[in-house]
């Protein structure tokens, strides 16, 4: 059998059919071609093309597309939740329902609703590349925002349900505050106040991704009809994520503290006292970044 059938026959086998004709979810040829446009424009065309030019402002553009993300996040977990996280699934093995049950199609619709709200985040770089905010597009940046879409298509071509879905919930939970913390950001330097808990919403981050660690980290050591595979890589991108988030919140927050204290008189320049973090690093936009050789019943 050629790679081309062997490709064809997995895809008729594991592919949930209530999902196959919906947007983008074709094949993953088209979001794998939409991904390599955005990293090819956010590293090399977008940043080539506004090097003579000035950068645009896009306040308002983007003080709505802030308030478009919360509203967003919110029906997602609303969704998330009525749909089976609420009161019907359980958080220590919940296997994908396939069947056309209200609640089940309910749930599938609310995972490709998360798959289009990760496309819809691709433009926060685009954002920073027209504001020629380039010292924003880290690794880390890039590297999350072209993740989080691969993994939502799997979800919805695959396994749009059961036990990853609740990554959807609490990610989204976060966006819903994260996003708020971006549209105060946006409006302006006397706003700047209300944004003190910058470092809270980075350790709520960092909590998010222990939650979703555990939750298919512990699930690979369970009797569970739930891919393990699929546990595993959630696991590790969930470790991931971790591993760079905290590396941020160090080098932010640990260590710029300390660096501080140590040289208390550099927080004095030509007889003016500096201003640390008075204004915030993301203007207004994008993240600043699964027992004795036996298996239990979960």
């Amino acid at each position: 059998m050629s790679i081309v059938d062997s490709y064809k026959s997995f895809m008729e086998r594991n592919s949930d059919p209530r999902t196959e004709n919906w947007w983008l979810m074709s094949g993953p040829g088209p979001l794998l071609t939409l991904l390599a446009s955005y990293l090819y424009f956010c590293t090399s065309v977008g940043p080539r093309y506004m090097r003579d030019r000035k950068p645009y402002s896009l306040k308002n553009t983007i003080i709505w597309y802030n308030v478009s993300q919360i509203l967003m996040s919110i029906f997602l977990v609303y969704e998330g939740l009525v749909s089976g996280w609420w009161s019907d699934y359980n958080y220590s093995c919940q296997p994908v329902d396939y069947s056309d049950d209200p609640k089940a199609h309910r749930m599938a619709a609310a995972v490709w609703w998360y798959f289009f709200a990760k496309i819809v985040e691709l433009l926060d770089t685009v954002f920073f590349v027209l504001r020629k905010k380039n010292r924003q597009i880290s690794f880390l940046h890039l590297y999350h925002h072209t993740m989080m879409p691969i993994c939502a298509w799997i979800g919805t071509k695959f396994l749009p349900g059961g036990h990853g879905t609740l990554l959807g919930v609490i990610n989204s939970f976060i966006h819903i505050i994260m996003y708020t913390y971006y549209l105060i950001s946006g409006l302006g330097p006397q706003y700047q106040k209300y944004i003190w808990w910058k470092k809270h919403l980075t350790t709520m981050q960092l909590i998010q991704f222990v939650i979703i660690f555990y939750h298919n980290f512990s699930v690979m050591f369970c009797d569970c009809n739930y891919p393990k595979f699929i546990n595993f890589l959630l696991s590790l991108n969930a470790g991931l994520f971790l591993y760079m988030f905290g590396n941020f919140y160090y080098r932010s927050y640990v260590k710029g503290v300390s660096k501080k204290v140590e040289a208390p008189n550099h927080a004095i320049a030509n007889g003016k006292p500096a201003v640390a973090n008075g204004t915030s690093m993301t203007n207004g936009i994008g993240p600043t970044i699964v027992a004795n050789g036996k298996a239990k019943e979960c």
